[in-house]
């Protein structure tokens, strides 16, 4: 793998935070899916998101890329509102499971392309800045020999890798990543990380929702515990403490 170029505008880390959310209230229809979320995440910086089913990480991760209304509160993306950035590709997300057809003769260069469609035209006729940023991406992730592999034909670790590559190649400055270690091999989830770690290095703002505790202290800066707002937060070996578990694990116990 080789180093991730920078994207435009990277921040140093000693600026404002890339991510603020404050006071953070999304509900559908009845049920209240997050109630008073408060959070501030820094560049060069992998902040983990940990709860249960149903404790709010994917509202929370929709929420940032401005697809989910906000009941109230606010959201700053390197400095611009949810939707404005994600529109100008500063967020980029991986989600566990990505919709689409692995008996479609898609490509692992076809899928990191799609990362530069919104800097296309309407025929998404790709220029050469865009297909040097699919290159570059596909080295970062150390898949540049296996860019015209059906993207159905990797493996779990590999797929993974890809949709990252997808991330990098858009230039996006923070990154949403859902259960990125779900279903890989220890072997590639070691290279997950360590891939995870050049892009923070890098100046990458990462958000890493996981269940996996024990991985934690292998890549995570900082931990956010989730049960509908934020319940703990710290280093690992803070925010793991049995204390702050049982808040973030025990259904009622975060009003």
């Amino acid at each position: 793998m080789t180093t991730p170029q920078p994207a435009q505008t990277r921040r140093d880390s000693t600026e404002d935070p890339a991510l603020i959310v404050k006071d953070l209230y999304v509900s559908y229809g009845k049920v209240q899916a997050l109630t008073g979320l408060s959070l501030e995440v820094g560049s060069n910086t992998i902040c983990a998101i940990v709860g249960m089913n149903g404790s709010g990480k994917s509202t929370f991760f929709k929420s940032i890329m401005g697809m989910v209304p906000l009941q109230s509160g606010s959201i700053s993306v390197c400095g611009r509102g949810s939707l404005t950035a994600r529109k100008k590709g500063l967020v980029g997300y991986v989600p566990q499971n990505e919709d689409i057809d692995h008996h479609f003769p898609l490509s692992v260069y076809d899928v990191v392309m799609m990362g530069r469609y919104s800097f296309m035209g309407p025929l998404r006729r790709s220029r050469q800045d865009d297909r040097d940023a699919v290159e570059n991406a596909l080295e970062v992730v150390g898949l540049t020999k296996l860019r015209n592999r059906p993207i159905g034909a990797l493996s779990g670790g590999q797929r993974k890798r890809a949709f990252v590559a997808r991330a990098v190649a858009q230039g996006a400055e923070i990154m949403l990543l859902d259960e990125p270690f779900a279903g890989v091999d220890y072997t590639s989830e070691d290279v997950i990380i360590g891939l995870l770690r050049q892009l923070a290095d890098n100046g990458a703002t990462l958000l890493v929702s996981t269940h996996d505790l024990a991985s934690i202290p292998r890549f995570a800066d900082e931990v956010a515990l989730l049960n509908r707002k934020i319940v703990g937060r710290g280093t690992p070996e803070e925010a793991l403490q049995q204390e702050n578990l049982v808040q973030a694990f025990t259904e009622g116990r975060h009003a």
